[in-house]
């Protein structure tokens, strides 16, 4: 059986994902409160994988994340997508007119307040995981108390949802990694994508040199984000991920960039991930 650390309670996205993924192998889920909790429980091998969200079709990157990934040195072995449908739940019995106060992720708050514009009468209050707002509701028998949370996670912990599909844009995705220091490696026969890190050498025009290389290699990227280098005024890391054709074609576009980068690493290779939809 594999042991799956995800930040946040049973029945949150990560969850899901996990389940997507890993399909109809036998897992155990192992919740963490942070993504930091999630990594350390890999670090001491009290977990066989991860499930990290990085990315929010709406919200952007999960920018702390990469410098979780970078400093701990976990490997990308896979992605996947979830289609986010964001629900409004509660105790069976209460009514939205009830509820003084919606709890839920920073993340879901921000993707559906534009529902709650007509409910002035409901405070919205961060937590750390949308899972373990609805939890809380059911263990505290809650009855004026909402939460921003999935159908799973309904489901999971017996409570209502008063308001289906929530989330202001229904194109709401989610990118998970999935991660891990077990020495799991993707058949190079099969890798089509790769995540990368690098710093630019003090070297003018070394960005706009990197990309013309790739595209020379025919290398497509599918992403690129800067990160500033904590210390070094007006350095930047990037993070950018790969779309792979030729993996030979792959490995010589990073022996060519190198002369313009430093500390250049590869994160992972993996298959590219399944979108889905529920």
């Amino acid at each position: 059986m594999k042991r799956i650390a995800i930040q946040g309670g049973y029945g949150a996205f990560h969850e899901l994902a996990a389940q997507k993924y890993f399909g109809q192998e036998e897992i155990e889920i192992l919740p963490r409160d942070t993504f930091r909790d999630m990594l350390k429980s890999l670090v001491s091998q009290k977990s066989d994988y991860g499930i990290m969200a990085i990315e929010n079709s709406l919200a952007g990157s999960i920018l702390p994340n990469y410098n979780l990934l970078k400093d701990t040195q976990m490997r990308i072995v896979g992605e996947v997508y979830l289609r986010i449908r964001q629900n409004l739940v509660a105790l069976s019995g209460v009514k939205i007119e009830d509820i003084k106060e919606v709890y839920s992720h920073p993340m879901a708050i921000l993707q559906c307040k534009n529902f709650f514009d007509d409910y002035n009468h409901i405070k919205l209050v961060e937590s750390v995981d949308t899972a373990l707002s609805a939890r809380d509701i059911r263990d505290n028998n809650s009855m004026d108390t909402g939460a921003i949370a999935s159908r799973f996670a309904a489901e999971k912990y017996g409570l209502e949802i008063l308001a289906e599909g929530i989330e202001t844009n229904k194109m709401n995705y989610t990118r998970f990694l999935i991660i891990t220091d077990n020495g799991h490696d993707v058949s190079k026969d099969k890798v089509n994508k790769a995540s990368i890190h690098f710093a630019l050498a003090h070297k003018i025009g070394s960005l706009s040199k990197i990309l013309s290389i790739f595209s020379f290699y025919e290398i497509n990227l599918a992403k690129i984000q800067s990160m500033p280098i904590i210390g070094k005024d007006w350095e930047y890391l990037f993070y950018v991920d790969l779309e792979i054709e030729n993996y030979e074609m792959y490995m010589k576009s990073l022996e060519a960039i190198k002369p313009f980068t430093s500390g250049l690493m590869i994160m992972g290779e993996y298959i590219k991930g399944e979108v889905y939809l529920d």
